[in-house]
């Protein structure tokens, strides 16, 4: 599905991502962990190709196809789409016209599904705006829905899990396998234990560099004995101890 090959990244005179190669495979959920500061929305932001992250060093191979020097739109086009951290309002936009703008000649009853997919009631959100009147969980959990409706070929996920309450992580993981399910691949960065127990393929990133992992057993016991007392540590830490 997608070749990383040698890719080096450097904002600002800092380094954040060094000689970093990757494979991801079709119809796979890769899992991608690690400390704040380690270089893993970095290397998201580079793959979807957003503005300020268009000039690196190396390749990413997309099907066959270099994506350097390629527009974000462009690579929306070929079915990569990525979800952000922290969902963007907008204000004046019910949630149905935003879902129906996802990108698919979608019908009503389509995007009730997305939503209860989700967890989400249609009858409650249909006619509801997305801005600041929703909650930032809720904004995550529409822009999944609207990532469903997309039916894209490679998802990338920063952190969906972030701002989501206990009861709503089935519904994150829920969709994960509906990705899946569906023919996508998914890259997964994620800080929450259960989100990790959906991947395939496990890699652990630090300074910008990564470190192949085989199991989730495996990368608990790595990041306990490397991890734990580095100064780039986050609560990962705290989730990996229990």
């Amino acid at each position: 599905m997608i070749k990383i090959k040698n890719l080096t990244f450097t904002k600002d005179g800092k380094k954040i991502i060094n000689n970093l190669n990757l494979e991801i495979k079709k119809n796979n959920v890769s899992v991608i962990v690690g400390s704040n500061g380690s270089g893993k929305s970095t290397l998201a932001y580079l793959l979807m190709g957003l503005q300020g992250y268009e000039d690196y060093q190396g390749d990413i191979i997309y099907r066959g196809k270099s994506l350097k020097k390629m527009s974000v739109f462009k690579r929306a086009s070929l079915g990569i789409t990525l979800a952000w951290q922290e969902p963007v309002r907008f204000e004046g936009l019910t949630v149905k016209k935003y879902l129906e703008n996802s990108g698919n000649k979608v019908n009503q009853k389509e995007i009730e599904i997305a939503l209860e997919k989700v967890g989400l009631k249609p009858e409650n959100y249909l006619e509801r705006f997305v801005d600041s009147s929703l909650s930032g969980g809720e904004r995550k959990k529409i822009e999944l829905a609207s990532i469903y409706l997309m039916k894209p070929k490679l998802v990338i996920l920063d952190e969906p899990d972030s701002g989501i309450d206990i009861d709503s992580l089935k519904y994150i993981n829920k969709i994960i396998k509906e990705f899946k399910s569906n023919g996508s691949s998914v890259i997964l960065i994620t800080h929450n234990l259960s989100a990790l127990r959906q991947g395939d393929v496990f890699f652990l990133m630090c300074k910008g560099n990564l470190l192949k992992i085989n199991s989730l057993k495996e990368i608990k016991s790595y990041f306990r004995k490397k991890c734990v007392n580095c100064q780039l540590k986050s609560n990962f830490d705290i989730q990996l101890k229990k």
